[in-house]
């Protein structure tokens, strides 16, 4: 049982099921910073993808890449900063295969880093260490979610 005054926490029993917890027991405040994490990264990777592809003088001039030249490399983050988008907003709505999908676009974001590093190297070692945060909070607690409010169903039953 908490000790928060009524004003700042919503009752679960007035049908709120997502109403502020300070006890936490599920993980979901991991998950609601991988969502901010992957828009975050989904933002700077749309950014990143049009400056590359505008051969824009923000990134290291002369730099060898692993494969083919900047301009693919901006096609391939641009693309990727899109479908982070849904992803973040597929985990904000709690749908099942979103966890999922945020673990594809933090893998393949931490992926492209690692061809980034050329570029903009301090940039890509923040953002890949992002990543494999945003990795661990879907991984370790993404689905546990749905299983504390199935879990607080049975019980309101029960009782």
């Amino acid at each position: 049982m908490s000790s928060i005054p009524p004003g700042l926490a919503s009752d679960r029993s007035q049908g709120l099921p997502y109403a502020y917890d300070p006890d936490d027991t599920h993980g979901q405040g991991l998950v609601t910073f991988a969502g901010v994490m992957i828009t975050i990264a989904a933002v700077l990777n749309t950014l990143y993808g049009i400056a590359a592809i505008d051969h824009a003088h923000f990134f290291v001039a002369n730099a060898r890449y692993v494969f083919s030249d900047l301009n693919t490399l901006g096609w391939f983050v641009l693309a990727l900063g899109i479908a982070q988008f849904f992803a973040a907003a597929a985990i904000w709505r709690g749908t099942s295969w979103a966890r999922w999908f945020g673990v594809a676009c933090a893998s393949v974001n931490a992926i492209l880093q690692m061809a980034w590093i050329p570029a903009k190297p301090v940039l890509a070692m923040t953002i890949l260490a992002l990543d494999i945060t945003v990795i661990y909070g879907l991984c370790a607690y993404g689905g546990r979610r749905k299983a504390a409010i199935a879990q607080e169903r049975r019980e309101a039953a029960a009782a």
